[in-house]
């Protein structure tokens, strides 16, 4: 049965050392966060994640969920008492506003809490992960009336969110939903319509559902340009704000899948349900962005979280299953066979997770550290470069964090053998909750041509620059034993350099380029920004260890697996470059029925 513990003096590492959060203790939410608070959050979170959610993680997969003849739905058993006690410990408001009842600390911290959520159940995690996409949202978007209403219930968790985009015929295309919303006399609109694969649409956790829905208004622009936002609750608020009337929106079906079983994904269908518009008519799409980017973000967390506690448990069985000898004759004579730890490939694959999982965390945190400065940072400037390196990297690390995340689940389930194929224990259930989130929020694909179609160009291929120039700053002048580490972070970046250059030469006049060589671009940028944050990670090593640490195998281990990551990742980024430049001619040049059976 797989088993899972809270990485949390690797999480202490990366907030206290990598990130020293400590030396922002001026700006809001910031103040109090001591090295010891941080270590004690970590290790609460870590507790409770372990102890009461992970447990639930496999007999929810079994059970699954189970819709009523009434539309309801009951979530697996546990799931409700667990989300209770997680509401009541206030960990999904950690990083809310403290006006409707969070505790204003910075999103850093929080996204520390959903790697955990997400490691120990992520079909769990998944109930209150989109509220907080949709706080965001009404806090960007609503009238301060919409906002009395729900924000007090959705931020301590009395309520839970959801984000309904999709319908049968359009995901990725939303120009083409049909989702009717029909103004009132009141004030509200009537919106019918059919949504599918809706996340935690029903569900038996909360006093109520907050659906945001896209919908268009009578008379508006075709296209992506006429669509609208909704808020349209499961139950009516009365005049006290608690859950009233049931309103005309109800779960059709629960969607047969691949993983995730303990989640209600939902067909959701509107029937002149009551809604509200959010923001203005005709602009609900950069209104949900907001909702959709906060989403995009805790979704590379869900592929770190996978990623993490499958590596645990393939760890552990190498350390304890015994098939086979070294390659340089026995390593334990006294016993029948050696243990798999000592085999090279078995090693390549942990490691390969290791550097992983250990460097994705710091991108990760480091990224939602960027978030907290592009909103209170003391200077406009400031602000601005953060806000830059978030929208740059939102896509990588929903793209590469999941790709990677899902790769890392399939080679450690690789570790365990044919045993990695038995459902009890727990391997496999990896395997498939990963898959999924390369999927939604935008599939990979997208994220690959969002990130070369407009994170590039965006005011003027300023957030590319100075990421370029923040590497190549990491990398000057590192002289000592941490050279070799410098030059092949360095010259990844060189090769992430020219893919851009390609790209403007050559993908402008023929947009075809752009798109073949858009995934391989992306994981040139997820090589390099990992690159980049085990450089730092190396240095703060190096430095402790220098200052004379007690945590000696800490720190070397540390600085072995960021010689390892350059050694044997950042080469890939020359590869990947190549493939780029090898255009889209072959990949265009079949007609569409060369396409099928042979």
């Amino acid at each position: 049965m797989a088993t899972y513990a809270a990485p949390v003096r690797d999480t202490c590492f990366v907030v206290n050392e990598l990130l020293d959060i400590g030396r922002l203790g001026d700006l809001p939410g910031f103040a109090e966060l001591t090295p010891e608070l941080v270590a004690t959050l970590a290790t609460e979170a870590g507790r409770f994640t372990a102890e009461v959610i992970a447990p639930l993680n496999a007999p929810g997969d079994r059970a699954g969920c189970t819709r009523h003849a009434d539309g309801t739905v009951t979530t697996p058993a546990g799931f409700r008492e667990a989300y209770a006690a997680f509401r009541e410990a206030g960990w999904g408001a950690l990083s809310l506003p403290t006006a409707f009842g969070g505790q204003g600390l910075p999103q850093v911290l929080g996204f520390v809490v959903e790697e955990y959520l997400c490691s120990a159940n992520q079909a769990f995690a998944m109930y209150p992960g989109l509220t907080n996409g949709a706080i965001n949202a009404l806090l960007a978007s609503a009238s301060p009336e919409l906002q009395r209403i729900y924000l007090p219930k959705l931020v301590p968790g009395e309520w839970t969110a959801t984000m309904n985009l999709t319908e049968p015929h359009c995901g990725t295309d939303l120009g083409l939903i049909r989702t009717r919303a029909v103004p009132q006399a009141d004030g509200s609109h009537a919106i019918t319509g059919t949504k599918i694969f809706i996340s935690a649409g029903e569900h038996d956790l909360a006093d109520n559902i907050v659906h945001l829905v896209l919908a268009k208004t009578p008379d508006a622009p075709a296209g992506s340009k006429g669509i609208s936002l909704f808020v349209v609750p499961k139950f009516l608020p009365d005049g006290d704000g608690n859950p009233g009337a049931r309103n005309a929106v109800s779960c059709g079906s629960l969607e047969h899948k691949m993983g995730i079983h303990g989640n209600a994904t939902c067909v959701m269908n509107y029937d002149g349900a009551t809604g509200w518009l959010v923001g203005e008519e005709n602009r609900g799409l950069a209104a949900m962005f907001v909702m959709m980017n906060a989403a995009r973000l805790g979704v590379g967390i869900q592929g770190l979280g996978q990623a993490e506690v499958a590596y645990q448990n393939g760890a552990a069985y190498a350390r304890e299953r015994r098939q086979g000898r070294a390659l340089t004759g026995a390593a334990d004579p006294g016993e029948a066979a050696d243990l798999l730890v000592v085999q090279p490939d078995v090693r390549r694959m942990l490691m390969e997770a290791k550097a992983f999982t250990e460097g994705m965390r710091a991108l990760a945190l480091w990224v939602g550290l960027q978030v907290d400065l592009a909103e209170k940072a003391a200077d406009e400037a400031a602000r601005t470069a953060a806000n830059d390196i978030v929208g740059l990297l939102t896509p990588v690390i929903k793209g590469y964090g999941t790709d990677k995340g899902f790769d890392t689940a399939v080679a450690m389930q690789q570790v365990w053998g044919g045993h990695g194929y038995i459902v009890e224990n727990g391997m496999e259930q990896f395997v498939r909750d990963a898959r999924i989130a390369m999927i939604y929020e935008g599939a990979n694909g997208v994220q690959a041509m969002d990130l070369v179609g407009r994170k590039l160009a965006a005011n003027g291929g300023r957030g590319i620059q100075a990421f370029f120039a923040m590497v190549d700053g990491e990398c000057a002048g590192v002289t000592d034993e941490l050279a070799s580490i410098a030059g092949r972070v360095a010259k990844a970046n060189g090769e992430l350099k020219a893919a851009t250059m390609w790209f403007m030469q050559n993908a402008l006049a023929h947009p075809d380029n752009a798109g073949a060589g858009a995934s391989a671009y992306l994981h040139m940028t997820g090589i390099v920004a990992l690159g980049l944050m085990w450089l730092r990670m190396a240095k703060v090593a190096q430095a402790a260890l220098a200052a004379g640490s007690g945590e000696t195998a800490f720190y070397e281990a540390k600085l072995i697996t960021a010689r390892f990551f350059a050694e044997r990742m950042t080469p890939q980024a020359g590869a990947l470059r190549r493939q780029i430049e090898a255009g889209a001619d072959s990949t265009m040049a079949l007609p569409a029925e060369a396409f099928g059976v042979g």
